[in-house]
């Protein structure tokens, strides 16, 4: 049975997935503005709390001075004993009404009130670690040097705010959290070096140190892990873990040479880290083709798609990228409006995206797929069914079996990972009512469509079947 596999329209884009999507980043910036004023408006009251507080402390200055001018018959005087019991009860009852009214709480339930009014998100520590850890596939895939991100500077501009110590602490940090050590070993001496830097210290020197000396062990670098943890404990006496660790580096380099200069650093990314043909992915989100054979490329061509009677008025222009397997680009397939009305759409129902577990059948999230995902129904508005028909247009495929449109926002650093998009030999309960899937056609939001056929089961080559979605860096 012939059937679209998959109808996908990608805007491109950061619960605990804020970070899967640029739909909810960009509602947070909003919140942020909010949480400003919020934070000025606290800020404030709480002088004007404490301005109150002060008049009072002064007075009791004041009178505790008259009094120990006068001596103990102060309080002879009745006015003057009047005065102190009143200042005592009522007066001081005052004063510790104004120190328990701490207007925080107030504050604080009129955030959460407008964030649940307004349907925004504040992102959870899971939010943290994505954002982070997008900092660490970009880095990655475009070959980006950590000095310069920390410094603002992407692709060779200068494109955002410096980051602290603090701040690559924690990209660190996310790394350490994942075993990543290879990037744990960059990021920490990154924040050590910014550190040195900093006139407002934003981070202590003995917490990178634990870190980036755990970090240099793990890649092989012993001695000077060593060393790292010997200014640790310099700097940190009391440290809970530092004489320990020392021992235990000294017992690992037993009968080994330990004096003279250290040696380099050794600091080597993990061979397979689970994606499938990683150098030749990254490569061509890089933009880095390897180029066609001149026999294959002779063949390509452009032209009018024009052989239905409503693409006589209308004409697809279609271009033929790759003959083997077939990869067709359909150019201004799409209008701005129409893009429009499909994120508006979409954006409310943005849920994690998942996959299906191979084994269990089950759906699930994965580090491999970052983004957030929904499904809209041809009757849920008009233009959804009209993208339908002109897919059935450009493809010459009979849209009766093919699945709901799917959308997909990507978060910075969103990335899916090279995988296939049908089910493969082995996998369970593959799609038993309309068959597998055998093409996809991905619309672009501000790029062309592109669109490829499937290989059929017992073409084998799964080099030419591979799909991917690279990381990005921002929306489309």
């Amino acid at each position: 049975m012939w059937s679209l596999g998959l109808l996908l329209l990608l805007f491109g884009s950061c619960t605990a997935d804020i970070f899967t999507a640029i739909a909810d980043m960009q509602r947070m910036l909003g919140a942020e503005k909010e949480v400003t004023t919020v934070i000025e408006s606290y800020i404030e009251a709480e002088q004007k709390r404490l301005e109150e507080l002060k008049r009072f402390a002064d007075e009791y200055i004041v009178r505790n001075n008259d009094a120990a001018d006068v001596g103990p018959d102060f309080v002879t005087n009745p006015i003057n004993a009047f005065l102190l019991i009143k200042r005592l009860t009522s007066e001081w009852k005052k004063v510790e009404d104004i120190m328990r009214n701490n207007v925080a709480d107030k504050f604080i339930k009129n955030i959460t009130e407008n964030r649940i009014k307004n349907q925004v998100k504040f992102p959870q520590e899971e939010d943290l670690s994505g954002a982070a850890t997008a900092i660490l596939r970009l880095q990655d895939v475009y070959k980006l040097d950590s000095t310069d991100l920390s410094n603002g500077i992407i692709l060779g501009e200068k494109v955002s705010h410096k980051l602290t110590a603090h701040d690559a602490f924690e990209v660190g940090r996310a790394a350490y959290n994942e075993k990543d050590y290879y990037h744990t070993l960059t990021w920490m001496q990154t924040a050590l070096n910014r550190l040195e830097n900093e006139e407002e210290k934003t981070i202590s020197e003995a917490e990178i140190l634990e870190y980036l000396a755990y970090a240099l062990y793990q890649q092989g670098n012993i001695r000077r892990a060593l060393a790292l943890t010997k200014r640790l404990a310099a700097i940190s006496p009391d440290h809970p873990r530092a004489k320990g660790n020392i021992k235990w580096y000294e017992d690992m380099l037993q009968g080994k040479d330990m004096e003279g200069d250290l040696p380099p650093i050794v600091n080597k990314r993990v061979e397979f880290d689970g994606i499938v043909e990683r150098d030749a992915y990254e490569a061509l989100c890089r933009g880095e083709t390897p180029p066609l054979d001149p026999s294959e490329e002779k063949l390509l061509y452009c032209y009018l798609k024009m052989d239905k009677p409503f693409l006589w008025l209308a004409p697809i222009k279609v271009e033929i990228l790759r003959l083997d397997p077939l990869a067709v680009l359909f150019k201004e397939v799409m209008s701005d409006y129409e893009m429009e009305v499909i994120k508006a759409t979409a954006t409310p129902k943005l849920k994690r995206a998942t996959v299906q577990n191979a084994v269990t059948g089950e759906l699930e999230t994965a580090s491999y797929r970052i983004s957030k995902s929904a499904w809209l129904k041809e009757e849920e508005h008009p233009v959804v069914a009209r993208i339908n028909r002109r897919v059935e247009d450009m493809t010459n495929l009979n849209q009766k079996t093919s699945e709901d449109l799917q959308i997909a926002n990507y978060g910075i650093g969103g990335h899916y990972a090279p995988h296939f998009d049908m089910s493969t030999r082995g996998e369970k309960e593959p799609y038993r009512v309309n068959g597998n899937r055998i093409a996809t056609v991905l619309f672009y939001v501000s790029i062309e469509c592109l669109h490829f056929y499937r290989k059929r089961k017992r073409m084998r080559s799964r080099h030419s079947i591979l799909e991917i979605d690279w990381p990005l860096f921002c929306s489309m």
